[in-house]
């Protein structure tokens, strides 16, 4: 069985590695390279890097410090931010990404996910999905890294993860925008309901504020792993001790 992933998400503003609540208020917690060495050693599976200003600026984000986090740590990475092209994809894999996250270019270009599919693979791949509960429907939101360009792109998540899937990508992130950085839990319901309409790994986003919430996401829903910020960047609750809880649940984890 393959084993559960833990996901530390670092959001990056001019460089620094910052956090908010609800996409708004944003503080700056402190050097990009350092929260890495420190999440790598602890055993964390993954490294999510999505810089927050690069899509709403009209840049594509800084490959420099890519470069130098290649260098420090040896586990898995992703990097979103502004990328819109094969040649921005190609630069952020060339300087040490193992993926890439597009979400607001996508949108605007959904063909940009089967261009980078074909050329990279569809594990080079992940689609980020931000979205929040409008009535009783998911509906995706664009820009999201700057409050006031923020809007609702009019789509439901379950068809843009669906045709983010059928377009070649390899993984989706969802992100439930009302319960990021409240430290309530995952949105298990539609979590769970997306992830079980796709073939592909889905990787849920947004809430988890104790170790109990990661037990839930993974037994109460199809996800492939858990992303977290807050509660990892202040030290509210520790790598080890969330994969040692999801060890006695019988949940299938890499231990150091």
């Amino acid at each position: 069985m393959l084993k559960k992933r833990i996901i530390a998400c670092l959001d990056v503003k001019d460089g620094k590695v910052v956090k908010g609540v609800k996409f708004k208020n944003h503080e700056i917690l402190g050097d990009i390279l350092e929260f890495a060495k420190a999440y790598s050693d602890a055993g964390i599976d993954e490294l999510v890097f999505y810089d927050i200003t690069a899509s709403p600026r009209g840049e594509v984000v800084d490959t420099q410090w890519i470069k130098k986090l290649s260098n420090v740590i040896t586990i898995p990475f992703s990097v979103a931010g502004g990328i819109s092209t094969l040649k921005d994809a190609e630069n952020v894999l060339s300087s040490g990404a193992e993926k890439i996250s597009v979400n607001s270019m996508a949108l605007k270009n959904p063909e940009l996910i089967t261009e980078i599919a074909n050329r990279f693979g569809s594990q080079a791949i992940v689609v980020g999905i931000d979205c929040l509960k409008k009535g009783d429907e998911y509906r995706v939101f664009q820009m999201t890294g700057d409050p006031k360009l923020t809007s609702c792109s009019g789509r439901l998540s379950i068809d843009w993860a669906k045709e983010a899937q059928e377009r070649g990508a390899g993984e989706i992130v969802l992100n439930c925008m009302d319960q990021d950085g409240v430290r309530r839990g995952y949105d298990l319901f539609h979590t769970k309901y997306l992830a079980s309409e796709l073939t592909i790994p889905v990787v849920a986003s947004g809430g988890a504020g104790s170790v109990q919430d990661f037990v839930d996401i993974f037994t109460q829903s199809y996800v492939s792993g858990a992303l977290a910020a807050s509660i990892f960047h202040k030290g509210l609750v520790s790598i080890k001790s969330i994969k040692e809880s999801l060890k006695m649940n019988n949940i299938p984890v890499r231990m150091l």
